[in-house]
């Protein structure tokens, strides 16, 4: 067993921790938030809950945010426990019935080894420019995991930003474009005082696998998050609508592994096992 108390957690910048301390992460991914926002959450529920183990199983949501996934899993009758390094999160999360919040890192877990049937990893690998942080999380992941356990992680795609700024006609502005073919080159992206978002790593789909074989994960698949609907005239109201909304999903199910298309989503799954 781990001794997690001498486990030292890494400094998180504190540009992202004043980007999340706003509290708009809740409110975008729930009902009433953008178009892209609710797409993202209803896509990721779908996939988790066809990759997930029958509950009940002990699962660790690791950058959890304020829990807005940890609420539908413990109503699926999942036992979940919540780590994040944004003290307002944890304050959420905490107040969910069934959920454990606590505070802490992806790259050093406060959590005993093999203790997890599943570790979700929804955020902490977009906001880690370095690789060799990435994979320093993903070890971790490997660690708190059980033999056979499942490890799903989620990665913003490289060409995300472009793409959303290109669909809300912000890329026109002649500085927003510069940031953005910026980001291109190599996936970093920058604080800016008037930025659109924090300190970011945008990732290609090729290069998830090799980060989890490096931490000793086996991948299973890959699963592009909002294929390409997020990108069209019409979304909000589709999404409005449930018979549509449930039309968009299964559309994009047809589309989600295909490797040619992987990259068209704003946002990956990756999943792999211990």
């Amino acid at each position: 067993m781990t001794d997690t108390t001498r486990r030292q957690h890494p400094a998180v910048p504190e540009e992202i921790l004043a980007y999340y301390a706003r509290g708009a992460e809740d409110a975008r991914l729930r009902d009433g938030g953008a178009p892209a926002g609710r797409l993202e959450f209803w896509r990721t529920q779908d996939v988790l809950r066809r990759l997930l183990p029958t509950a009940p199983a002990r699962l660790l949501d690791v950058g959890g945010g304020s829990g807005v996934h940890a609420e539908w899993l413990v109503r699926d009758g999942y036992e979940v426990e919540l780590v994040d390094p944004v003290p307002l999160h944890v304050e959420q999360a905490s107040r969910l019935p069934g959920v454990k919040a606590q505070s802490g890192d992806a790259r050093s877990l406060p959590a005993d080894d093999r203790a997890y049937d599943v570790v979700l990893m929804l955020g902490p690998l977009y906001h880690l420019p370095e690789r060799a942080d990435r994979v320093r999380a993903l070890t971790e992941a490997h660690r708190v995991v059980r033999p056979g356990g499942l490890v799903v992680a989620a990665t913003i795609n490289r060409f995300a930003q472009l793409h959303d700024l290109l669909r809300e006609e912000r890329y026109f502005v002649p500085l927003h474009r510069e940031r953005t073919d910026t980001v291109l080159l190599d996936g970093r992206h920058p604080f800016h005082d008037d930025g659109f978002f924090t300190v970011a790593y945008f990732a290609r789909p090729d290069e998830v696998p090799a980060e989890f074989t490096d931490a000793g994960l086996t991948v299973e698949g890959q699963y592009g998050v909002e294929g390409v609907a997020w990108l069209m005239g019409g979304v909000e109201d589709w999404l409005d609508d449930p018979e549509r909304r449930e039309a968009v999903l299964a559309a994009s199910r047809h589309i989600e592994s295909d490797p040619t298309l992987l990259g068209a989503s704003g946002h990956l799954l990756t999943a792999g096992r211990r």
